[in-house]
């Protein structure tokens, strides 16, 4: 596979120039506006953070693509599908409520916010994908619905897929409740018996029948569950929970294979924005100092590229003085210092395996 181009610009402004004006001519230099946004439903896949942490992108980033996407005749949505686990993003209210607490609300943004996988994270689109472990992925419907797909992702390490990028952001963030548990895990959900009531509701929803309740306490029989996910969605006790039993290097494959089945015959494109790089996720409720100095913005139409050339540009940073690297020793790789049963390479890897893009690029500074 040829290399991809990646264009880049840092973070260094002047009185002339900000940061919205410099990511706004990166995306004109890496050829955005040669998309056909006419009349187009365009979803902008973004984290909009967890409430107490900190490093999550500005709102303001998000509007310098909504408008761009405007000006030329699209109709942008910024969008993020339901979590896993138990916080602030389980369900649409919750996530719709945390997004507008951290500033992305229709009048900072330009745009409004959906809920890729709906008000419990079942509403989803059924994706046949030629993938090594995936064969029909369950991708949030309003990415699905999208004419166009641009993901706008905050570059970090990641405690389970070594980095989290635009293959992450997507991947992982864009599948549905059922999909994130299909690549964390290589079971079925289980029931907390200490949390669960008895109410009946993942029993009076499951397809199968696979749940029965018996003395005020559910039970899954896995010799019939599938694994759909949809008992985690109409919990409202967070008493079924996913076995997070997947190894990394399974789960990075599978988060590649996802992006595939997302982007597959649709129009893409990509920016990073290689900031606040924080040891762990957005997803968490409280980020530590940054593990290296500000780089700067990405933005490719290849989702591998741009997480290589954002891996490969934070190896190659400073450590920050007081920052959890700093002191500690290095293996040459800051993601592997950091998390060391992770290797973020294995997504790249997997992703060129299955034609998804090159994790070869020329990077061009603008």
């Amino acid at each position: 596979m040829p290399k991809s181009k990646v264009y880049f610009t840092n973070m260094r402004t002047g009185a002339r120039d900000n940061l919205p004006h410099k990511l706004k001519r990166l995306m004109e230099k890496a050829g955005l506006g040669s998309v056909d946004f006419n009349k187009k439903f365009v979803a902008i896949k973004v984290h909009f953070g967890e409430p107490g942490n900190l490093a999550y992108l500005r709102p303001q980033y998000a509007r310098v693509v909504v408008d761009f996407v405007k000006a030329r005749g699209g109709i942008p949505f910024l969008t993020d599908a339901s979590t896993l686990y138990v916080g602030r993003r389980k369900h649409a209210l919750e996530h719709i409520e945390c997004a507008y607490f951290n500033g992305y609300t229709p009048f900072t943004t330009g745009c409004h916010i959906i809920i890729a996988d709906g008000l419990r994270g079942t509403d989803e689109a059924y994706v046949p994908v030629k993938g090594d472990y995936v064969k029909e992925a369950k991708i949030g419907r309003a990415l699905y619905d999208a004419d166009i797909i641009i993901s706008l992702s905050h570059c970090k390490m990641h405690l389970s897929s070594g980095i989290g990028g635009a293959m992450k952001n997507l991947g992982m963030g864009g599948g549905s409740r059922a999909g994130k548990m299909e690549m964390h895990s290589a079971g079925k959900p289980d029931v907390r018996a200490e949390k669960c009531i008895g109410c009946g509701a993942c029993a009076k929803n499951c397809a199968l029948d696979a749940i029965t309740v018996a003395d005020k306490k559910a039970h899954i029989d896995h010799a019939v569950c599938v694994g759909c996910g949809r008992c985690i969605g109409v919990c409202n006790y967070d008493a079924v929970e996913v076995g997070w039993n997947e190894s990394e290097k399974v789960m990075n494959a599978k988060i590649a294979e996802y992006t595939l089945a997302m982007l597959q015959d649709k129009p893409n494109f990509h920016i990073s924005m290689a900031i606040d790089i924080s040891p762990n996720c957005d997803c968490f409720g409280h980020n530590d100092a940054p593990v290296v100095p500000d780089i700067g913005m990405f933005a490719s139409f290849d989702p591998v590229a741009i997480d290589a050339a954002c891996a490969d540009a934070v190896n190659a940073s400073p450590i920050a003085r007081g920052s959890i690297l700093d002191g500690a020793q290095t293996y040459g790789d800051h993601f592997s210092t950091i998390h060391k049963k992770t290797d973020w390479r294995a997504q790249i890897a997997h992703a060129e395996k299955i034609g998804l893009g090159s994790g070869e690029y020329d990077l061009i500074t603008i």
